[in-house]
């Protein structure tokens, strides 16, 4: 029996290759299926195309050439539904006991035994904290759904990637009065090449105020105070969208007994070929073997974790 901890699209995935060669596993996920997922922004396009987004031979077929959320959603229930995966959702794994071949995972809900571990838990629970005064007001929030609360609203978005953008764009255009804090001197080059060109116009028109090279420096209940190069602005505010990125649960993956490089990346120490991590029988896949470098693992480019895990454990 081997479990995986996360039910996003690579502990689906790895769990279905697993069943491919025989062997059971279960997986247990402390939210819903694919939970990154559904706490993507409600009209969001993915980036890559539906073929690139597929698991298990399941197709992805999708009405447009860029999938929706709606889409994934519905994509990645089908193909566990298509597998009969034993997941279990809304369950917290806590611990993780035992040696190779004899673990016991420990969940808020009981234990179960286990030959093999396997820690898919992405990166997108935790928010990077800008650890600023006010950052905890009611007001701001570091995960963003839809646009339609924020209309005729002063709206601060703070980031220069896909998300800020993604909020800015839509915030606008439901009418709130948009302010863009972005730490660098322009645009991430990242950002999606059908957005990148509607956002820089926007700014260029003054129709969204943008700061760049600029902190914020504090959040007040109506106001916030941003760092520029010019020095510092207070601007009238009602809301706070800070779309500074997410980070993976590095105090879990250490009581895990996962250790972690010493440079900034503190990325999981695993073995390149087969993910097994530096404790014997416990595994890494997905977006989290990036560690801090949260934007240079996708879906897309670690399905293959699946196929590696899946062969190492076959092989003992």
């Amino acid at each position: 029996m081997v479990i995986i901890i996360g039910a996003g699209p690579i502990g689906l995935a790895t769990a279905i290759a697993l069943k491919q060669k025989g062997i059971k596993s279960k997986i247990i996920e402390r939210g819903c299926v694919v939970n990154s997922i559904f706490h993507y922004p409600k009209d969001m396009t993915f980036f890559s195309t539906s073929e690139r987004l597929e698991i298990g031979g399941v197709p992805f077929i999708s009405h447009g050439p860029k999938p929706t959320r709606r889409e994934a959603l519905e994509y990645y229930r089908r193909a566990a539904e298509s597998y009969n995966l034993d997941i279990h959702v809304y369950e917290e794994v806590q611990d993780v006991k035992g040696s190779d071949g004899n673990f016991t995972v420990v969940t808020d809900k009981g234990s179960y035994e286990a030959d093999k571990v396997v820690v898919s838990t992405g990166f997108y629970d935790i928010a990077k904290k800008m650890n600023i005064p006010g950052e905890d007001l009611d007001k701001v929030t570091h995960y963003y759904d839809e646009a339609h609360p924020y209309a005729w609203q002063n709206v601060l978005v703070i980031g220069g990637g896909n998300s800020a953008v993604d909020a800015a764009l839509e915030t606008y255009r439901t009418n709130a009065n948009v302010t863009l804090a972005v730490r660098y001197p322009q645009i991430k080059e990242s950002v999606k090449y059908w957005v990148k060109p509607d956002i820089e116009n926007r700014i260029k028109k003054n129709e969204i105020t943008a700061y760049f090279n600029t902190e914020v420096k504090e959040i007040k209940p109506k106001e916030v105070v941003l760092g520029t190069p010019d020095g510092e602005v207070t601007i009238a505010n009602d809301f706070v969208l800070a779309m500074t990125g997410y980070k993976p649960n590095f105090s879990l993956m250490k009581k895990f007994g996962i250790e972690l490089t010493d440079d900034e990346k503190k990325m999981p120490v695993f073995d390149e070929q087969t993910l097994e991590t530096n404790r014997k029988g416990v595994y890494v896949a997905g977006v989290v073997c990036g560690g801090m470098d949260t934007s240079s693992l996708f879906i897309e480019n670690t399905r293959v974790h699946a196929e590696h895990i899946a062969n190492d454990i076959m092989e003992h």
